[in-house]
């Protein structure tokens, strides 16, 4: 038997190396928020690393919760979940922030006449999402704008943007890559107010994170995972409607067009990079800006329901030493 045949023979019989299981819990539907993840999965980027993973869709269960639990290795959550929980003392840990800019906005209809400025929405009727975040936030904009923080509130989840085009209602809060884009493509003529305008500290949002034992507990995997999902958002920043086909092609979406459309304003307002700012990166900064905001309108609350004290800083709400610049 030759030398090349017995190697070939060595080959065969090596054992083919397996790819280790991970998931992530998302903190909504599939939208292009996650496009980066999906990006990384359909690229190769975490076959590469030597991963399977695996993308939980949305539940009941909020992804804060799951991780927390332990049910997942990695949870996408927005800012306020992520804080909340973190406040109530979650072990868990932000290793990613996706959006550099602040993509939400107070919006109403540009035929209002009764409505040019925040102190203007005194007296009126806001379809809401049922948190004390979104009450925090109007009361700061009103009140800084000079008027009184009075308003009628209605909860009607994702109803509020038809309430809202129907004149049933006053004013609502979307987020401009998406519902901003949704009501562009319908035709309706709306205006809008930047929370930082008026007093909002303006947040980084969509933090990706872990279990604060896995830092220490599986830092190879950790890093894998996060230098792949970077990988996936840079690639999807640099290429955005190549983007949108992926994520398109493997979600479910009954308009393509607002998925073309939001990345596209993503693109446009620099939401994924800001500039210089590489992908990912958590400004500590602001960060800290945001929770004590929500701590000081006592909006980050405990299991009795009592509004929790400002813990003195947050720098061990995150860590980025997985990053390789």
């Amino acid at each position: 038997m030759t030398r090349i045949s017995l190697a070939l023979m060595a080959c065969l019989a090596a054992p083919v190396a397996q790819a280790e299981e991970v998931s992530i819990a998302l903190d909504w539907t599939l939208n292009t928020n996650h496009v980066g993840l999906v990006v990384a999965q359909e690229k190769g980027f975490y076959d590469a690393a030597g991963l399977e993973v695996e993308i939980l869709p949305y539940s009941d269960s909020a992804s804060t919760a799951l991780l927390a639990a332990g049910a997942v290795d990695f949870a996408y959550m927005t800012a306020l979940g992520f804080m909340s929980a973190k406040a109530g003392g979650a072990e868990i840990t932000a290793l990613w922030v996706t959006m550099q800019r602040e993509a939400g906005r107070l919006v109403y209809n540009s035929d209002n006449a009764e409505i040019s400025r925040p102190a203007d929405l005194e007296g009126k009727t806001y379809a809401g999402f049922g948190s004390a975040w979104e009450d925090a936030l109007i009361s700061t904009m009103i009140e800084n704008d000079g008027g009184r923080a009075v308003y009628d509130t209605v909860t009607l989840g994702t109803g509020a943007y038809e309430a809202l085009a129907s004149g049933a209602v006053d004013f609502t809060l979307e987020v401009a890559t998406w519902e901003g884009v949704n009501s562009e493509l319908l035709g309706r003529d709306q205006s809008h107010f930047i929370y930082a305008d008026y007093g909002v500290p303006e947040p980084q949002g969509g933090y990706i994170g872990t279990r604060t034992e896995t830092l220490s507990a599986a830092p190879e995997t950790l890093a894998a995972f996060m230098g792949a999902t970077e990988k996936g958002y840079a690639w999807a920043a640099a290429h955005p409607q190549e983007a949108a086909e992926i994520l398109i092609a493997a979600g479910d979406f009954p308009n393509e067009a607002l998925v073309r459309g939001s990345m596209a304003a993503i693109d446009a307002g620099g939401y994924l990079t800001d500039g210089t700012t590489p992908v990912g990166r958590i400004d500590p900064e602001r960060l800290e800006a945001m929770a004590k905001f929500l701590y000081g309108s006592e909006v980050l609350r405990g299991a009795d329901g009592a509004a929790l004290a400002w813990p003195g800083g947050v720098s061990d709400w995150f860590d980025q030493s997985w990053r390789a610049d």
